[in-house]
């Protein structure tokens, strides 16, 4: 049976063109790219290789299969996180494919320490915190010392901390977004002091980039603008374009006589 009368076709040169301007737009700081989710469905292998030819080395993800993927499409990828809760049971995968998890709460640290102590490594992660969100992560300012005790486990390395808004939204000039950010820095020296350096810091997805430049850190996550969505107003910080079509052949065009029903139950 031919089952061919729709298709996707994904511009690989317009997302070239997207990480251009997202990365011209940030300056200094760096770029996440987010391709959990077979990248948005654009094709996760496709997208992350097209990406690390654009110059993206930091990726982003959900789960561990999909970092192993990365790392066989890009593997001279600098960091690829795993934003979900990463089970311990995982360890050795994460040590053999260079993978950087999140540690959301005291329990997940020390089980994924002990798991790392048992597999003969130390695993590097990052430290995430509940700014607001009310997700994962170690909530702010409640939890701040659980967190920086994390950061004195011996099974970890704790590289960065990382938190994420809630609500990006213009109304009272972002008040809620700044509210979040300052949790966020207010926790900074504990946790530095406690891992006896400094962290790399991300907090901003793609709204943040497009209206918080004061919050971009050391690097921003960027997800749905990288593909071109949320993001083709002129007057913002960047531009994106969608690098996706969606295809399909007419089947049929008809001609129906005045007050002809047409569809289940005539709905029209």
């Amino acid at each position: 049976m031919d089952c061919n009368g729709s298709w996707v076709e994904v511009d690989l040169r317009r997302l070239r063109n997207n990480v251009a301007a997202i990365q011209s737009a940030l300056g200094p700081a760096g770029l996440i790219a987010v391709v959990k989710a077979d990248a948005y469905g654009h094709g996760l292998e496709a997208v992350t290789a097209a990406l690390a030819r654009a110059g993206v080395s930091r990726f982003g993800v959900a789960y561990v299969a999909e970092a192993e993927a990365i790392r066989g499409a890009a593997p001279e990828a600098q960091a690829i996180l795993v934003l979900g809760a990463a089970c311990p049971a995982e360890v050795p995968r994460m040590l053999r494919g260079r993978i950087t998890p999140v540690v959301v709460s005291a329990e997940h640290g020390r089980a994924l320490s002990a798991a790392a102590l048992a597999a003969g490594g130390r695993l590097g992660v990052h430290v995430k915190l509940d700014t607001g969100m009310g997700r994962l992560g170690f909530v702010c300012p409640a939890e701040t010392a659980q967190a920086a005790e994390v950061c004195r486990l011996p099974g970890l390395e704790v590289q960065g901390v990382c938190t994420h808004f809630a609500m990006v939204m213009p109304s009272k000039k972002f008040e809620a977004a700044h509210e979040q950010d300052l949790k966020f820095r207010q926790a900074l020296p504990a946790l530095e002091a406690a891992a006896g350096r400094r962290l790399f810091r991300h907090m901003s997805s793609s709204s943040a980039a497009l209206h918080l430049p004061e919050c971009d850190q050391d690097s921003v996550r960027v997800g749905i603008a990288l593909y071109g969505y949320g993001a083709a107003l002129r007057n913002k910080r960047f531009t994106t374009a969608p690098v996706l079509q969606w295809k399909s052949r007419v089947m049929q065009v008809k001609t129906v006589p005045a007050g002809f029903a047409v569809g289940y139950f005539s709905s029209y």
